[in-house]
Order: structure tokens, then C-alpha cells, then sequence
């Protein structure tokens, strides 16, 4: 395995698949390639930001990966991509042996089981995918 793609939101789930992310790579010695899609009207931040952009973007990428304790060892590549996330994290995928998605993310209907996101991806993905449930759920 060469190549991995995690897709990542900022949500303690996306922490997981990171972390699960990171893990396999490091046992494989595989790119991992962090793809983070943003938009205007889509900020990872508490507030809206008219300026927001790429730069925003790395630094919600360097806190992901402070969260989960670093990425020591794993060659790491940060995607930050304008776009909808399912459609980032499917492009990324056509080079990659595997794609991790957390089970839900920052969307807002708790109680199923994947996201909206996680659906598309495992629904329209050539290739392989992981979908990283959180450890505290009971199902």
C-alpha cells in the first residue's frame, strides 16, 4: 500500500479516522494525504470569516493533527481543497489504495448511522474504503 486518503472535517469523528489514518500509514510506511474541503460558506470556525482561506485551512489541519497526537514518521500530505467534501475525497481517492472517512461529522442529523458524506463516498469510491466509527459509540 502506497497511498491513503483521510478526509477530515474537524469533528471528533474525523479526529478517529485521522488517528486510524495515521496509524495505517505508519504500518504500511504509505503517503497519507489529509484532504480537507472548504468553502466560503463552509468554515471550520466558530464565527464566519470573510477572509477565510487555504491558510485557515492548514492551520485546522496542523490542530487535527495536535489532537490526535502528532503524525511522527508518516510522509504526510495536506489536500485543502475547495469543493464539496464527498467530491475532494472521491477525487483524491482515484490515486489512492485506500480512503478513510470518519462515520459522521460536523453534519446535523445525529442519529444515523453515516453521514451524508461517509454515504457518498463509500457509495461512489473505486476504491477501498474505511469508515471509522467513534469508540464510545454502543452500535
Amino acid at each position: 500500500m502506497d497511498k491513503i486518503v483521510v478526509g477530515i472535517d474537524g469533528s471528533p469523528g474525523a479526529d478517529q479516522a485521522l488517528r486510524w489514518a495515521i496509524d495505517e500509514a505508519r504500518q504500511w510506511n504509505a503517503e497519507l494525504d489529509v484532504v480537507i474541503a472548504w468553502s466560503y460558506l463552509d468554515q471550520h470556525t466558530p464565527e464566519f470569516k470573510p477572509d477565510y482561506d487555504e491558510t485557515d485551512v492548514r492551520t485546522n489541519v496542523d490542530a487535527a493533527l495536535a489532537r490526535v497526537g502528532g503524525a511522527d514518521g508518516v510522509n504526510i500530505v495536506v489536500s485543502p481543497v475547495n469543493d464539496l467534501p464527498a467530491r475532494a475525497i472521491l477525487d483524491r481517492a482515484v490515486e489512492a489504495d485506500l480512503v478513510v472517512v470518519g462515520s459522521r461529522g460536523l453534519g446535523g442529523f445525529k442519529g444515523l448511522l453515516l453521514g451524508s458524506v461517509s454515504h457518498q463516498v463509500v457509495s461512489h469510491s473505486r476504491t477501498p474504503v474505511v469508515i471509522v466509527h467513534p469508540e464510545d459509540d454502543v452500535r
